[in-house]
This record gives C-alpha cells, sequence and structure tokens, in this order.
C-alpha cells in the first residue's frame, strides 16, 4: 500500500487559494520578454552552488535585459545550508524567497500541501511536451506540475580510462561493487595523491545518504518493511554500510566524511581519483576543457550494482519554484520558465559547449546531433534517467515510494540524524554498528510519532 493511501489525512488536497497563472503568451520570444508592461519587481533566488547554477547565475542578465523590469537577486548556497533555510522560508510561510531551487523529493509534497504555485498552464513557446513525462510526473502531485527541472539525473560510474588501461583493466558496462572494490585496491596510490575511489561522505539527506541509499537498495536492503518497520539493523543494510566504509577507509581520499558532491567534483577533476560513482550531471563538468584536468581522459559506466539492480540508481536533479508565499509570482514565474527553456539551452550551447548543457530534461537536447556529438556520455544518461523507477526501487515490497530517499515529509530529519551516524562511522567515531543501531531508532521514532507505525 502507498504512502497516499496510509496518510489519507496528510495526501488530502490541502491546496489554499494559490493563485493561477494567468501569463499565457505567444510567440517565439514569449520566454524571453513577457510583460515588459508590468510594474517592476525584485525577486529573490535561493540556488545550490553547483556549476549549472553558477552558470545560470552568469547568463541570467540576459533575463534581465529582455525584462528590464524585473532585477534579480541571488542567494547562493552550499546544499546542506540551501535545503534548511528554503524548508524553513516555505513551511513558515516566510516570503524571503521568489523563487527556489527544489528537487523531486519537496515538489510534490510542498504542492500539496499548498506551498508552490502550480505551473500547470505553461505558455505554448515553453513546450512543456517536450520535458520528458516521467521527469513531468516526479514534479508533480494531483495532475498540479509544481516545478519546472533546471536539470535531472541519475547516477553513473566515472573512471579514469588512462589508469585503467595502463593498469590492465577494463571497467564493464555495469560493473559490480565488488569489482569497483578491487580496482580501487589496484589503482590506490596516495604518495602520489591518487585515491582508488571517492564517494560521498558528507553527512545529509541530500548528500551521503542519497548515495547510501542507493547503496543499499542494490545490496537488497529498504528503510521500512511493509508495516513501516525501520529496517537500517538488517542484515543488507549493515552489509552495505560496512562495504562503503570499509572501502572509503581504505581507498578513498583522508577526510572523507567531510566530501560531498562538490567536493568530490573537485577531487576528480584535478586528478585525484580514480573513479567516482555519483550524478550524472557531473559529466559535463568532467569533460570541460576549462574546468577539469582529466578532460577526454574519463571514461563512463553504470552504476554499479551488487545482489540486486533495482534501486542502484536513482532519479534526481535540481528544479525551480515559486513559493505561494512570494509577492512575485509572475515574476518569479518568468524567470524559472527562462532558466528551464530550449533558448536558456542554447545560451549555455553557444557560452560553454553543448555538452554543458543542462542534462535530463528535453527530448529536444538528444535529439540534436551537435550534443550527441559533444556529449559521448549522453546514451549513458539517458538509459540511466529511463530506468530509473522511484516506485520499484527495493528487492522487498515497501510502502513507501523514492529511490534515494523514502516520499514522506519526516524524511529530511530522517536522513539527516542517520547521515550524521554514518559519517561518524566513517570518521572512526563510532562501529557501523552503533551508527545503524542510532539511525533505526530515529528512523522508528519518526515514523511511529507521524502516526504511520501501528
Amino acid at each position: 500500500m502507498k504512502l497516499a493511501k496510509q496518510r489519507g489525512d496528510f495526501t488530502a488536497r490541502l491546496r489554499r487559494g494559490v493563485c493561477k497563472s494567468a501569463w499565457k503568451v505567444s510567440g517565439s520570444l514569449a520566454l524571453m520578454a513577457m510583460g515588459a508592461g508590468a510594474s517592476a519587481a525584485t525577486i529573490t533566488i535561493a540556488s545550490v552552488n553547483n556549476p549549472d547554477m553558477i552558470e545560470l547565475k552568469k547568463l541570467s542578465p540576459a533575463f534581465e535585459k529582455a525584462n528590464p523590469d524585473i532585477k534579480l537577486n541571488w542567494v547562493v548556497l552550499e546544499e546542506n545550508v540551501l535545503r534548511q533555510r528554503v524548508t524553513t522560508d516555505i513551511t513558515t510561510n516566510g516570503g524571503q524567497f521568489d523563487a527556489v531551487m527544489l528537487t523531486s523529493y519537496e515538489a510534490p509534497l510542498w504542492g500539496r500541501r499548498g506551498w508552490l504555485v502550480p505551473l500547470d498552464d505553461m505558455p505554448a513557446a515553453y513546450d512543456l511536451n517536450d520535458v520528458f513525462k516521467t521527469v513531468r510526473d516526479t514534479l508533480s502531485d494531483g495532475g498540479h506540475l509544481y516545478a519546472l527541472p533546471f536539470y535531472v539525473e541519475s547516477t553513473m560510474t566515472y573512471y579514469r580510462k588512462d589508469l585503467f588501461a595502463e593498469n590492465g583493466l577494463t571497467m564493464p558496462d555495469q560493473p559490480t561493487y565488488q569489482q569497483i572494490a578491487a580496482f580501487a585496491d589496484k589503482l590506490n596510490d596516495p604518495a602520489k595523491g591518487l585515491y582508488g575511489v571517492c564517494l560521498r561522505g558528507k553527512a545529509g539527506w541530500g548528500e551521503n545518504m542519497a548515495y547510501l541509499s542507493t547503496v543499499a537498495n542494490t545490496f537488497g536492503g529498504r528503510w521500512y518493511d511493509e508495516n513501516w518497520r525501520a529496517q537500517l539493523t538488517s542484515p543488507q543494510w549493515k552489509k552495505a554500510v560496512s562495504y562503503y566504509v570499509d572501502l572509503l577507509r581504505k581507498d578513498g581520499p583522508p577526510g572523507a566524511s567531510s566530501n560531498g558532491f562538490n567536493e568530490n567534483l573537485t577531487l576528480m577533476a584535478s586528478g585525484r581519483c580514480a573513479m567516482w560513482v555519483d550524478a550524472t550531471v557531473a559529466a559535463s563538468f568532467l569533460s570541460n576543457t576549462t574546468q577539469s584536468r582529466v578532460a577526454g581522459k574519463i571514461g563512463y559506466a553504470l552504476a554499479p550494482i551488487a545482489d540486486t539492480p533495482k534501486g542502484s540508481h536513482w532519479l534526481g536533479g535540481w528544479a525551480l519554484a515559486v513559493p505561494s508565499s512570494s509577492k512575485s509570482h509572475e515574476a518569479a514565474q518568468k524567470f524559472v520558465a527562462w532558466a528551464t527553456s530550449k533558448q536558456y539551452i542554447e545560451l549555455v550551447a553557444k557560452d560553454e559547449g553543448w555538452a554543458s548543457v543542462p542534462p535530463g530534461t528535453r527530448k529536444s537536447t538528444y535529439e540534436r546531433a551537435d550534443y550527441r556529438q559533444a556529449a559521448p556520455f549522453a546514451s549513458i544518461v539517458l538509459k540511466s534517467i529511463e530506468t530509473a523507477d522511484p516506485n520499484d526501487a527495493t528487492a522487498q515490497k515497501v510502502p513507501y515510494s523514492g529511490i534515494q530517499y523514502v516520499s514522506i515529509p519526516e524524511f529530511q530529519s530522517i536522513g539527516a540524524v542517520v547521515g550524521q551516524s554514518i559519517a561518524g562511522a566513517l570518521a572512526g567515531q563510532m562501529s557501523v554498528d552503533q551508527a545503524l543501531q542510532a539511525g533505526n531508532t530515529a528512523a522508528d521514532r519518526a515514523v511511529r510519532q507521524a502516526g504511520l507505525q501501528k
């Protein structure tokens, strides 16, 4: 039984009179210059500090030039800080932000509660049908779209082709985690500043737990059983987390418990990681010769598997939404549409090259010969996105949907607590068993207080 059936009162449509968009326009320039006659507005955008978002800020003067009545105020934050500040602002109706970066975890939950402006009535020029349907579905609830995808990602394996060739190693199209460990042992060379593998270790439900959830899934684990009893002390979770901790301690970089997506991206791009398993969106950065010292040396494979292929790679990414508490709905919607449009993709291609455009959102991007030629990773990314199934991500039955998260409001706090415990185990502050026992207790308590556990 899925969440909607278990929490009828929560899943009821709690929309609170959110204003509907009244900004239908037409014409090829609609997304670049809608409503120039409206009163002046300054919109504040909350953004994560990932490379693609830094590029968005860099190119945003093009939006302001086309919309002189709108000024943009940027708040760019590290991922964990962004999530905390945006969640606080949204849930308290603070009105600090007019456009926010969020994910497929927050969009349907917050939209259901009336905290986000529905984006159903997109102008024809936006071409919403060009956005992959699976992507639209993850950002929707009850037939309403609550966010527009900026980029969409799954996970993949990055590896140094030159190092593999020098050592007589061959990366399979989809390696096993046992093979990853063997490769890491062979390639690890700390004396030369080279580490066998880099993985997320920084605590956070969207950092180490996003990745570790996929590891647990493919080792046969699940967050909860069908009665909402936490399963973090199960043999599958113990095996998965023990593997992860042992691998990073033996063949990972020092201080791995402080490394999240951006830190590992920097390590990989500077040539200090032989392998890295993480978000597919990093492929464009690693292939950019102006940003990566290993451009041209990176190989790509599907995310590793262990006992089952289910849930071994996630379906996620970042999207833009308009909080209901914003005082500038129309101006914010114009910006959100522009930043996720075909026109914006063309701007990035012109500025950084086709390999660097935001991936995973539009069919038209993958239909372009320019993109396919510039992005050798495109087919793996597309396959990973298309085969990730949030409704069938575990070997055993579960009462929730989600791959790298559990789609309940309480998961932010659950994931944060469990992430802290496992980061502590990675840092040697406690054993894996102690970390999982502490996490299991917190995970049980949260769903019991939420009324899910009978």
